[in-house]
């Protein structure tokens, strides 16, 4: 069963959201004195001593190597491909891309308010593949992390359907039973992050709330931590696409995950 201990939670000097420094207090000084150089209080990082994953979804390369992603790996009391080589941007700009490029950011803001951050991959060619969804899936079990996020976007064909959607893990005895609650929870927090970033959620999605839960997943289905995959937006929507290849949109959703992470580890 999922458990996370908080360790005595770090603390940051002069490294605190606002970056202030906060004076001890006022103290006493003798007539005639000079006033004595006031102390610095060490300021609780938001989010110290927490463990996150974030899980860039595919690879640059992937479809360079078709051998290695289409073989059969575990996920979940069955087998998927390793990987896939993901959609992109009608222009041509990759999911792999926008994920890393998004990851990046988000993990910027993160290590920013105090958190220790594992990424499933740190790097973008074309002459790498993978890592497979079995291994992603089980991404921070070891360390016992706080939450895993997955970043993706999505590729849907079906006219005018835009905007984000998360999507959590349903609950499987045996795999997912024990994650499922605090996994519906994170899925709510990380909605609520992107829509208080103006984003819109998906139009094309079942009960178009913005959440799915799914059974067929490994990334999810091999986790023994909260966990999610957001599907940030359709890349193949000239509106979301914009937004996707731009550096502010980009932030934009960042952001709004940061918020997200924040609102579930209180």
């Amino acid at each position: 069963m999922w458990t996370r201990t908080l360790a005595a939670s770090a603390l940051v000097v002069a490294c605190s959201v606002s970056g202030a420094l906060l004076p001890a207090g006022p103290a006493s000084v003798p007539t005639g004195s000079s006033p004595a150089p006031s102390s610095q209080v060490a300021v609780p990082a938001p989010l110290a001593g927490r463990l996150i994953v974030i899980d860039p979804g595919h690879q640059l390369g992937n479809h360079n190597f078709p051998r290695r992603i289409n073989r059969p790996v575990p996920a979940g009391g069955f087998t998927k491909p390793c990987n896939t080589t993901g959609t992109a941007t009608n222009g041509g700009f990759a999911e792999a891309t926008f994920a890393i490029r998004v990851a990046r950011t988000l993990r910027d803001r993160l290590v920013a308010l105090g958190a220790e951050v594992r990424m499933t991959r740190t790097r973008n060619s074309q002459d790498l593949w993978g890592p497979c969804v079995d291994d992603r899936g089980r991404a921070g079990n070891a360390e016992d992390a706080d939450l895993k996020i997955s970043i993706h976007g999505d590729g849907s064909t079906a006219a005018g359907a835009r905007g984000f959607h998360v999507i959590r893990p349903t609950s499987r005895e045996g795999w997912t039973d024990d994650i499922a609650g605090p996994s519906r929870r994170l899925a709510l927090d990380v909605r609520a992050g992107l829509r208080d970033r103006g984003l819109p959620v998906a139009n094309y999605t079942a009960g178009g709330d913005g959440l799915d839960a799914r059974g067929d997943l490994g990334t999810l289905n091999l986790s023994d931590v909260p966990t999610v995959m957001v599907e940030l937006g359709n890349m193949r929507n000239p509106g979301d696409a914009r937004r996707m290849t731009s550096d502010r949109g980009r932030a934009t959703y960042a952001a709004g995950l940061a918020s997200g992470v924040r609102r579930f580890l209180g």
